[in-house]
């Protein structure tokens, strides 16, 4: 059950959104075990954002959460170079703008339980 949570500071329009949706759900296949499947995305566009004190710029800032009690490595490295190709690509964010972090737990509920 992993879980994409993005904020970016520029505005989203309906088909960038899709965009977005549907390479990440490929892209999540980067770590082991992962598919879209049960994947969930959230998307907060034209939030306020400073990096290094400035704003004016596309910039944006990225979570990975996922079941499990780790973050593949190799696969999170492949993951994040196409998170930031995609983000250039769509959006206009520069790499050096944009943050991609990785969480892992164990603690997860669904359905009216825990796993």
């Amino acid at each position: 059950m992993p879980c994409i949570q993005i904020k970016t500071n520029t505005k989203v329009n309906n088909e960038k959104a899709e965009a977005l949706k549907t390479a990440l759900g490929k892209t999540i296949e980067n770590l082991p075990g992962k598919t879209e499947d049960w994947l969930m995305i959230t998307l907060e566009d034209d939030c306020r954002i400073w990096f290094r004190g400035e704003t004016g710029r596309p910039m944006a800032v990225i979570e990975v959460k996922v079941w499990g009690d780790h973050i593949d490595r190799a696969g999170s490295e492949r993951m994040t170079a196409e998170i930031c190709e995609l983000f250039q690509k769509e959006l206009g964010v520069s790499p050096k703008d944009l943050y991609v972090r990785y969480l892992a737990s164990m603690d997860w509920g669904w359905n009216g339980g825990n796993f």
